[in-house]
């Protein structure tokens, strides 16, 4: 897609470069006008000499995209107090992320504010404008992107947010095998003003200091989250086969971190999720092909409370704990989605299992309020919506699109080489995704 893309500049400081004061992002192309008849393309379908893909607009209720001048391997979705289910355009969001460089030295966690995100499209108007009139429009409904820069040692290979007390804290993932824990209140509020943000990336970005670290870890790894039901805590696992467990202290700069790791993967640990639900049942899934549930209640060698051997054929790269149901749902290597009853869960037969994807999943979540939703994201540069709610209709058969499973509700493309999607849970329906190409902002007519 052409588009006319702003860059949130990272700060070199050897050379003093500045961030630009408030970034755009892009809207995405408006359809051309064709006599051709539209035709739906699947992902496995072989472009024809001179066939080209166009984005149908029609199918998105918003759809936006921005770019930072390194790709992010990993973001977080930022809670913030602006309110929740607001479906009131233009739209508002705060994410942290953090980028991939070339150059270990350049890496930084972005703070981002992504503001003035309309519809999708023009709203039909019955009344003749003047040029003039519609270009100063569609300045007004231009989006906006502003970043705070936080220097970081090696890149963020994850990056997840917390809200501890009445503060916003980020933990990031090392390439160098540390875990940094970040305040993010001066960014967000330097996002929130144009000349505070200009200071801030001028004076203060390199000079920021992570109010915590543990060095404990034996290699780096990339499974990390935040307990959801108990303030501060936190789990993270490395590529080693090492689990450890976050307790925090009397204030921000103060954590405990049992040095003693659960024991039972026996190779990397590439997801964990803490139980929505219990305060000390955690899921983490690993390259030895299993799916593991713990009570950390418990002393580390006996932690383990069940298994699912071989859960994929190979590695399990990403799982996630369903919000409202017991229900979790895993992606590997085999490009294989699975979803797991955890009432059923001895038994190791999945619920279901879904083979759309044509290379490795990297990222999956479930919806937070529709049970029954979720989305994955894969190496093959689709992002799927699912709903485990739909069966097969034997009587409008004809209707649906052979070769593909009832459940499959939408298909997003357009990014190269994607790498994590979140929902945005106090946007309805509004997905953010990044990859190599950058990231995108959309909401789908089918969630």
């Amino acid at each position: 897609m052409s588009s006319e893309e702003m860059e949130v500049a990272e700060t070199n400081h050897s050379e003093n470069e500045d961030l630009n004061e408030t970034e755009e992002m892009d809207e995405g192309d408006e359809n051309g006008k064709s006599d051709a008849p539209k035709e739906v393309y699947l992902p496995a379908k072989q472009l024809e000499e001179g066939e080209e893909l166009v984005c149908d607009k029609s199918v998105y209720v918003m759809y936006h995209q921005a770019t930072t001048s390194s790709p992010c391997l990993s973001f977080d979705v930022i809670k913030d107090n602006l309110g929740d289910n607001r479906d009131t355009f233009p739209l508002t969001a705060y994410v942290v992320a953090g980028t991939q460089s070339p150059q270990a030295h350049t890496n930084n966690i972005i703070v981002m504010k992504l503001s003035n995100m309309h519809k999708t499209g023009k709203e039909n108007d019955d009344d003749e404008e003047e040029d003039s009139d519609e270009e100063d429009e569609d300045e007004e409904k231009k989006p906006k992107m502003a970043g705070a820069l936080i220097k970081h040692q090696g890149t963020v290979n994850r990056i997840r947010s917390t809200v501890y007390g009445e503060v916003v804290i980020a933990a990031s993932w090392s390439e160098l095998g540390k875990v940094n824990l970040w305040n993010l209140t001066t960014q967000l509020q330097a996002v929130d003003n144009d000349a505070k943000l200009v200071k801030y990336n001028k004076e203060q970005s390199n000079t920021v200091k992570p109010i915590y670290t543990f060095t404990g870890h034996q290699k780096e790894g990339f499974a990390l989250d935040w307990c959801p039901t108990a303030s501060g805590t936190l789990a993270t696992g490395d590529c080693k086969r090492d689990i450890h467990i976050w307790k925090p202290g009397d204030n921000l700069t103060s954590w405990a971190v049992d040095q003693r790791p659960l024991v039972g993967h026996t190779d990397s640990v590439e997801d964990i999720q803490w139980s929505p639900n219990e305060r000390s049942v955690l899921a983490s899934c690993s390259v030895d092909k299993s799916i593991r549930i713990w009570d950390v209640r418990a002393a580390p060698n006996k932690a383990c409370m069940l298994t699912a051997d071989n859960a994929h054929e190979s590695d399990v790269n990403v799982i996630n704990w369903n919000k409202n149901e017991p229900f979790i749902v895993s992606g590997g290597d085999d490009g294989v989605l699975r979803v797991w009853d955890l009432r059923k869960f001895k038994d190791k037969t999945p619920l279901a299992i879904f083979k759309h994807h044509t290379a490795p999943i990297v990222s999956v979540e479930w919806h937070h309020t529709d049970a029954p939703v979720f989305a994955s994201g894969g190496a093959d540069n689709q992002i799927a919506l699912w709903d485990l709610s739909v069966e097969k209709d034997a009587e409008n058969s004809s209707e649906e699109v052979e070769g593909l499973p009832p459940q499959l509700l939408f298909i997003h493309q357009g990014q190269n080489d994607i790498k994590e999607l979140h929902w945005h849970q106090q946007l309805p329906g509004v997905i953010i995704s990044t990859a190599e190409s950058g990231f995108n902002i959309f909401r789908t007519i089918s969630v």
